[in-house]
């Protein structure tokens, strides 16, 4: 099976941001991507750390793809997500795919729990969604730019386009410190995607 046939690969991730799963983890997540009729497009940056977001998150379809892309690129990564969906029984596959739960009611300790993260692990890739839910919303959060912020890195932008079933994996965004700006310049780069129900993007 040649490269180009291939839903996605390890070989678009930086060999020291790979993770340690097994061959088998990694065939599920390429032959779920493949079973659905997407792929991956683009290449991790070769960075120490950065933020990555993912839109439009618009149906629950959006993490199953997250999941399938991590697992077929053996990426290691971790993203965050709030804590209600880690249930009994669930979550210690959540956590073992990378998911880190989160308490919105606490965003000040969310960003100190990550750059803690960060300085552990040398360096970190964190992934979350900047609408914060599937629902449409007048004003994207911008916890996202204060964790860039924070960790004083730039801002990986992965598209979902539902039509053609490609996940962009995109451009590279540095904060300007003026969030306003910032979620301005954010949007109008994705509005080039089209989630799986556009209405509420």
């Amino acid at each position: 099976m040649s490269e180009r046939s291939v839903a996605v690969s390890q070989d678009q991730v930086p060999e020291h941001l790979r993770g340690s799963r097994s061959i088998v983890s990694r065939w599920l997540g390429r032959a779920l991507l493949g079973l659905m009729g997407w792929r991956v497009e683009g290449i991790f940056p070769n960075l120490k750390r950065y933020i990555v977001i993912g839109a439009p998150h618009t149906s629950n379809w959006d993490f199953v793809l997250a999941m399938a892309t991590i697992l077929g690129s053996n990426i290691r990564i971790r993203w965050m997500a709030k804590h209600t969906i880690f249930k009994p029984g669930a979550r210690w596959f959540m956590k073992w795919l990378g998911g880190i739960p989160t308490d919105r009611n606490n965003p000040k300790l969310i960003v100190d729990n990550v750059v803690k993260l960060s300085e552990q692990e040398n360096g970190v890739i964190i992934a979350l969604t900047p609408e914060g839910t599937r629902q449409k919303v007048v004003r994207w959060k911008t916890g996202f730019l204060r964790l860039a912020k924070s960790l004083d890195c730039p801002i990986l932008m992965i598209g979902l386009h539902f039509p053609n079933k490609i996940i962009q994996i995109g451009e590279l965004f540095h904060p300007t410190g003026d969030n306003e700006a910032d979620l301005i310049s954010i949007k109008q780069y994705y509005q080039q995607f089209q989630g799986k129900f556009p209405d509420q993007f």
